[in-house]
């Protein structure tokens, strides 16, 4: 596990330099919050596309769901811990350099504990969603397990699915592309990747127990610890408060005129 950390942990910080050169040499005249944001959609993107991945070999590849094992399931969690702390460190910067574009006081004067107060009040959800994966998702991953349910961890593997779609999203409005069909054809694959994966997979989960113990799906939670109940229901509810804001989203859009884009 220690060699695939230490991958992740030159992997993704990597990228995200490497981002940053490619895109401020490419596009001259953008920001450095321009340059950033996209930079940490990108990496983000290229994380996502692992993992999934890395999820779907596991979930067709265990048979069992709860005692066969996958080699990935471990390796990836290890590889991809790195990744969380360093997202948060992006979307940081991401907030700074925006915040000093804007010509907010707190940012002129460089780096400071108000900054980072205010980019905990602005991104809260993501930075709790991040260090609960990294300090209590991981840990249970790689050592409470006991070596059972590689199949659901390489189901929530698959939830990242919609990600790529999101910050794709996110970066043709950079790129001005905004009012184009790719922009809304983009936008649907987001609410659909985002309800599938991250919305359905959890009775899928269910389900896929109940089918492999002969237990009906609407028995299954009584069959299983509580503490699973809870830990799914903690997982989920942050799911289902972003798919309201992708709605909410989508249907602004909408309202502006985005279900009739330009053809360009």
């Amino acid at each position: 596990m220690l060699p695939a950390f230490l991958c992740g942990a030159v992997v993704f910080p990597g990228l995200f330099h490497g981002f940053r050169r490619l895109l401020r040499s490419t596009f001259a005249h953008w920001s450095d919050a321009d340059v950033v944001c996209v930079s940490e959609r990108l990496v983000s993107s290229v994380h996502a596309c692992l993992a999934t991945a890395a999820g779907v070999t596991v979930v067709t590849t265990c048979k069992h769901v709860m005692t066969d094992s996958h080699w990935l399931v471990n390796g990836f969690a290890a590889f991809a811990a790195p990744y969380m702390a360093h997202d948060i460190y992006a979307m940081y910067l991401s907030h700074y350099y925006t915040q000093k574009v804007k010509g907010h006081p707190g940012a002129l004067g460089g780096h400071s504990l108000q900054m980072a107060r205010a980019f905990l009040a602005k991104d809260r959800m993501l930075v709790v969603h991040h260090l609960v994966l990294l300090l209590f998702f991981l840990p249970i991953t790689l050592f409470y397990r006991r070596g059972l349910g590689d199949f659901f961890i390489g189901c929530f593997f698959i939830a990242e699915l919609s990600t790529p779609f999101v910050s794709m999203g996110k970066i043709l409005i950079q790129l001005g592309l905004d009012d184009t069909r790719l922009h809304c054809v983009n936008g649907v694959a987001a609410l659909l990747s985002f309800f599938v994966c991250r919305i359905l997979v959890f009775p899928f989960m269910y389900w896929s127990y109940g089918r492999q113990f002969g237990i009906p799906l609407h028995r299954v939670p009584f069959h299983l610890p509580p503490h699973c109940n809870v830990g799914n229901l903690a997982v989920l509810a942050p799911q289902v408060y972003w798919l309201l804001l992708l709605l909410k989203k989508a249907y602004r859009l909408y309202r502006r005129g985005g279900a009739r884009p330009k053809t360009s």
